[in-house]
């Protein structure tokens, strides 16, 4: 049987995914400290109303509330043996809402990290955690979705677990990593490293790319390094946060306007994306601006770093280095130094011309 994913990556240059989901369900009355995936059985119906809501926008994939949905993250809320019954609800109400859109709709059974550390930095072993993931998705293949969809993380073998986990269901993969320290992730992998881990693994994914962060114009210099890197043909994810996070009068709001999350979709896009979102902070406002601007939007060349920083604001000194075609930034700041140094002693060693 056909899939969804698959045969809509066949048919289209570019997929629209959602936008946030935490920060949405906040606006409609979660609140700090509690768990999203809870809300799949507690209020189901105003899960559905975001995912119909981010449809009606313009998206092409949807994404389950289920981020921390493995029995680690479920553990801080005393839920830790509800792993089956939540992904399974949260799955089914995304299905419901793609089945009742009047055009094609994939639903991505969310899969975000455990929030452990692997042995010697904390307790976590690999068998424990791929064991996790495949218990969610699992139930997320179950519950009806089209595509396991892991995002977020920052470790190397965590990814790999993850992958493990959720190929076992069978169906597609998509992994995005967050580069949200100096252009790497926390863990210290660089966006250019990623095709060639993704490649390594005894399942490939259907697409990957790179996600949250700190802001647009972070992401698609993401982008810009992983299409030099990767195979021809790869398909790369861009799903950005809305801005960079502030507290206004209490509350958390972001500063990415829908007219710049239009700009990011473009320049996502231009430099090597098929599948644009938002991350934290995207409504289903924003999505619309970005569905708009790709529908009018006609291809153009890769953009550079200084045209993404002009249009979406400033990167880190990381990403750029690695836009520009360096080594990793740290390893590259440390060899300037020393040819630096290495140059100003050579000036005060050697005399003027004609001095001797």
């Amino acid at each position: 049987m056909a899939n969804r994913f698959v045969e809509l990556l066949r048919e289209r240059e570019w997929l629209l995914a959602d936008g946030a989901t935490g920060t949405n369900l906040f606006a409609m009355g979660l609140m700090t400290g509690d768990a999203p995936e809870l809300w799949n059985t507690e209020y189901p119906e105003r899960v559905l109303t975001l995912h119909r809501q981010f449809i009606e926008a313009g998206s092409d994939i949807i994404l389950t509330n289920t981020f921390g949905g493995t029995r680690f993250r479920l553990k801080l809320h005393r839920a830790q043996e509800r792993v089956q019954e939540l992904s399974h609800a949260a799955a089914r109400i995304a299905r419901y809402a793609a089945d009742s859109a009047d055009r094609p709709v994939v639903v991505a059974g969310c899969v975000g990290p455990t929030g452990e550390l692997f042995a010697p930095l904390g307790g976590l072993d690999r068998d424990a955690c791929e064991s996790a993931f495949a218990e969610q998705a699992s139930a997320l293949a179950e519950g009806g979705a089209d595509v396991i969809w892991i995002e977020t993380l920052s470790a190397r073998d965590e990814l790999e677990a993850a992958v493990a986990g959720a190929a076992r269901t069978g169906l597609p993969i998509v992994c995005t990593m967050s580069f949200d320290t100096n252009g790497s992730t926390m863990m210290g992998l660089a966006p250019g490293d990623l095709a060639q881990v993704c490649a390594a693994l005894p399942t490939a994914p259907a697409a990957f790319g790179t996600n949250c962060g700190v802001g647009a114009a972070e992401v698609v210099a993401c982008i810009l390094t992983m299409a030099e890197t990767a195979p021809p043909g790869t398909v790369l994810v861009a799903k950005a946060n809305c801005g960079v996070p502030e507290y206004v009068d209490g509350t958390l709001r972001y500063a990415g306007t829908p007219e710049l999350m239009a700009d990011y979709a473009r320049l996502a896009r231009d430099a090597g994306a098929r599948v644009i979102g938002g991350c934290c902070g995207t409504t289903p406002g924003h999505i619309r601006a970005m569905s708009s601007a790709l529908e009018t939007h006609v291809p153009g060349r890769a953009p550079d770093v200084a045209t993404v920083v002009e249009r979406l604001g400033g990167v880190s000194r990381g990403a750029e280095a690695r836009c520009l075609g360096h080594m990793h930034y740290a390893a590259g700041a440390d060899a300037r130094r020393r040819a630096s140094r290495r140059a100003r002693r050579g000036a005060a060693e050697t005399p003027p011309r004609g001095a001797v």
